[in-house]
């Protein structure tokens, strides 16, 4: 199956999307890809959806990308005596490290390394920013706060702290439970949560050791302070726009989210656009204005990918969210402002041979109206350095790993299959034409562009480039 559009499609999986039958539903309707979330649901549950993707696999032919997306530590105050407790603003409030619970005047906070981390003038937000607590005297089991913004506090809500950097690991001992397992199925990406520095990227690095890609999730400010490190060390990123959301100024997430979007792509990694794209299709059959317009504006900033989270996982239309994303996704890249951005929007080569053919791979494409650009790749580089270029062409990723094919499937784009690497010119010549022909993407008396290295099979070894003819019946 080709898509008949470039930007891909991550669905989360979840209780209303846990057998074949409705994970094919989610495939049929254009999901490229799909998500494990790790901060619900039992290993068992999770082995369930990953069979049963594998088991799709199979059956229709084409590669699926598999994500892993771990939990991170979860930082939130304790119990209360009472509930809900109003919290007005300009009341003072204290969290501390004891075990009563809380009251009118104060809650627990069982986390000694916020509570050392926070300094006077540091705000600490509660239950996704709706109660702003601000801080006026700290200790070393206590700090004393002053409520900004008020409201309903209740017994075990998130607590975020904007502009600081704690002390905290980005993964817990359950995820470290969690990513063997994952590794132990065989996923083919990581997500890594509360990513605040680049040690946290190279943490996770060291632990997957190749298993799979590493795609860091950017949802605290701290992380944007080191956004370049974080990027080189990671193999994607994705724009977790929820926390990130909670600990910026809202005005603040649209253009860090093209930044990022453009820096990843700068750098050759794929991108994902996340949380809260079509929420309210968690209940409603059809999404809002604005959520659409939402998600036609990743598209146009060229993003690799856009994510489905309760939509897919718990929402009552599942298929149909899906759905929308699709025909957004077509009907935007179909759009003349669309093909002016690519057009227009054009990436410096490295100084490498493989940079140079795959930039003249392009633009021999777009000249002759090539009906493809076939890119021979082990690794997945080379693949990657096309989808980077964002050509007008559809782009045909062969490799003979089906770890790479699978990996690549997030990558703008990119159309991936598994084969036999080639063997000689004629060879390459003759396989690149039939998965063209075979996957309906090239027509008899078309044109391709064919990128591949040699020697054969070697990885990393771009450098030759040939147009190829789509022979009549």
């Amino acid at each position: 199956m080709h898509r008949e559009r470039n930007t891909k499609i991550l669905a989360t999986l979840g209780p209303v999307s846990s057998s074949l039958k409705e994970i094919r539903a989610l495939h049929d309707a254009g999901a490229d890809a799909f998500r494990l979330n790790f901060s619900h649901g039992e290993h068992i549950e999770h082995k369930n959806r990953f069979d049963i993707i594998r088991e799709l696999e199979r059956e229709i032919g084409r590669p699926i990308a598999i994500l892993a997306d771990l939990q991170g530590p979860k930082i939130r105050i304790g119990d209360l005596a009472e509930e809900p407790v109003l919290l007005e603003s300009g009341a003072q409030f204290r969290l501390d490290n004891k075990a009563a619970l809380g009251d009118q005047s104060r809650a627990p906070l069982p986390h000694r390394e916020v509570l050392g981390a926070v300094r006077e003038g540091s705000d600490i937000l509660i239950d996704d920013g709706r109660i702003r607590l601000r801080v006026q005297a700290c200790g070393t089991d206590y700090v004393d706060t002053v409520v900004i913004d008020g409201g309903e506090l209740r017994s075990r809500k998130g607590v975020n702290v904007p502009d600081v950097v704690l002390p905290v690991a980005a993964m817990t001992d359950k995820d470290r439970r969690d990513l063997d397992f994952a590794l132990e199925l065989g996923v083919d990406w990581v997500a890594l949560s509360f990513v605040q520095r680049p040690e946290d990227v190279a943490e996770a690095r060291k632990i997957v050791s190749g298993r799979a890609a590493v795609m860091a999730k950017i949802e605290k400010p701290a992380a944007l302070n080191n956004i370049q490190e974080i990027v080189d060390l990671a193999d994607g990123i994705m724009v977790a726009r929820g926390d990130l959301g909670v600990e910026l100024p809202v005005e603040y997430v649209p253009g860090q989210q093209k930044r990022l979007i453009r820096q990843a792509r700068l750098a050759g990694k794929p991108v994902v656009v996340a949380t809260q794209m079509l929420e309210s299709m968690v209940t409603m059959p059809v999404p809002t204005r604005a959520e659409v317009s939402d998600v036609a504006a990743a598209i146009y900033d060229l993003t690799d990918a856009v994510m489905l989270s309760a939509e897919t996982a718990a929402g009552s239309y599942p298929v149909a969210a899906v759905d929308v994303m699709d025909r957004v996704a077509r009907q935007v890249e179909r759009d003349r402002l669309y093909l002016d951005v690519l057009d227009k929007d054009s990436i410096e080569a490295e100084e490498t041979a493989a940079d140079a053919i795959t930039l003249a791979a392009r633009q021999v494409a777009e000249t002759i109206h090539a009906a493809a650009i076939v890119t021979y790749t082990t690794s997945g580089s080379t693949a990657i350095r096309a989808s980077r270029e964002r050509p007008q062409n559809p782009i045909v990723a062969l490799t003979p790993r089906i770890d790479t094919a699978r990996r690549l499937t997030l990558a703008w784009g990119l159309h991936c299959v598994e084969t036999e690497d080639a063997s000689n010119f004629a060879d390459m010549v003759a396989k690149a034409v039939k998965i063209v022909r075979d996957d309906a993407i090239a027509d008899p008396g078309t044109r391709i562009v064919i990128t591949a290295g040699v020697p054969f099979g070697t990885p990393g070894a771009t450098n030759i480039l040939r147009i190829a003819w789509v022979p009549e019946d």
